[in-house]
C-alpha cells in the first residue's frame, strides 16, 4: 500500500491535467448511503425496488409515493463533505485538477469548493416546474406535503435529477467526454463502475496514469494502471495536504 501510495502522490505531483470521476462511495463517508453495498440502498426494504420507485414510470403514476422515497432516502441536506471533497477542491485551487465528473446528486463537491463540477445524474438542490419551469432549492421539497406544487401555476415541481428511463443530459455528457479525452491522469474513487453509460466514459481516456480507488474490485480493474482498495477519502487525504 505504501509503494501505491508513494506513486500516486508522484503522479499528483508531475501532472497538471488531472479529472476525477467519482460515484457513491465518494459520498459514504459524509454518511450519505451509497446504492449497491450490504447497507445500501438497494438492499433496504421498500414495497419496490429503488430502482422501480427511482424510475420515469413510476414518478409519473405513483407521484406521491416517489416524492415519499425521495424526501426519505435521496435528500440529505445535513450532510457535509469529507475528506474526499475536500482534497479535490484543493486540487482545483492548485490548479491540477480540471474537472470534477460525478453520479452523486448531493451537491457535497460544490460545498467543498469545486467549481468545475458535471452532474452526469443532476441534483436535488435544483428543482423545477414541469409547467412554467419556475426554479426551486431543495428546502422548498423538504418543507412540502405530498405532491410539491409550484405556487404561481400549480404544476408538479421534480427534482433535476435523472431517473432510470430517461437520458443523461447531452451537454454533460458531452463536457465529461471531453474532459476525460484531454486528462493526463485519470481518478476514479468510489464507484464499481456498473452504472451505464457513464461508466463507458472512462473508455475515451487515451492517457497512461489511471488510478481506481475503491473499497471493493472494480469491473475494470484490469485497465487500470494503478489499483488501490480502499476508501477515496482516506486514501486522498493522505496524498494531499488538506
Amino acid at each position: 500500500m505504501e509503494e501505491k501510495l508513494s506513486r500516486l502522490i508522484s503522479w499528483i505531483e508531475t501532472s497538471d491535467n488531472i479529472v476525477f470521476f467519482g460515484g457513491a462511495g465518494v459520498s459514504t463517508e459524509s454518511g450519505i448511503p451509497d446504492f449497491r453495498s450490504v447497507d445500501g440502498l438497494y438492499n433496504q426494504q421498500w414495497p419496490e425496488p429503488p430502482e422501480v420507485i427511482l424510475s420515469h414510470d413510476y414518478f409519473l403514476a405513483h407521484t406521491e409515493q416517489f416524492f415519499k422515497f425521495h424526501r426519505q432516502k435521496m435528500i440529505y441536506t445535513a450532510a457535509l463533505p469529507n475528506a474526499a471533497h475536500l482534497a479535490l477542491a484543493k486540487l482545483e485551487q492548485m490548479g491540477k485538477l480540471k474537472a470534477v465528473i460525478t453520479q452523486n446528486i448531493d451537491g457535497l463537491h460544490q460545498a467543498a469548493g469545486s467549481k468545475s463540477v458535471l452532474e452526469l445524474h443532476g441534483s436535488i438542490h435544483r428543482n423545477y416546474c414541469l409547467d412554467c419551469h419556475k426554479q426551486f432549492d431543495v428546502d422548498f421539497i423538504v418543507n412540502s406535503n405530498g405532491i410539491p406544487l409550484c405556487p404561481d401555476c400549480g404544476g408538479i415541481v421534480r427534482p433535476d435529477v435523472v431517473l432510470y428511463q430517461e437520458e443523461l443530459d447531452i451537454q454533460v455528457l458531452t463536457a465529461a467526454l471531453n474532459a476525460i479525452k484531454k486528462a493526463e491522469m485519470l481518478i476514479i474513487g468510489g464507484t464499481g463502475l456498473s452504472v451505464y453509460p457513464a461508466a463507458g466514459l472512462i473508455d475515451y481516456y487515451q492517457g497512461n496514469k489511471l488510478v481506481l480507488i475503491n473499497e471493493s474490485t472494480t469491473l475494470r480493474d484490469n485497465i487500470a494502471d494503478l489499483v488501490i482498495n480502499d476508501r477515496i477519502g482516506k486514501v486522498l487525504k493522505a496524498c494531499i495536504n488538506i
